[in-house]
């Protein structure tokens, strides 16, 4: 991986990984992992803690609120 093309594994993610389960009223969503953009807006560097039996995963914006 290029610097130039990839922000610091040290700054926050921009994204999060969520597994989600559907439940009988609602979506379970579980955090997997998050996501780093890249400097260039073309791709993203993923880390995951584990992945989903469906392999289905939702990346999300970091909110600002929690």
């Amino acid at each position: 991986m290029n610097d130039t093309d990839t922000q610091s594994s040290s700054k926050a993610p921009t994204h999060i990984a969520y597994h989600v389960r559907e439940g009988n009223d609602k979506g379970y969503w579980t955090r997997i992992g998050a996501a780093w953009a890249h400097k260039d807006g073309k791709g993203f560097n993923l880390s995951l803690e584990c992945l989903p039996v469906d392999g289905k995963i939702s990346l999300r914006v970091v909110s600002e609120t929690k």
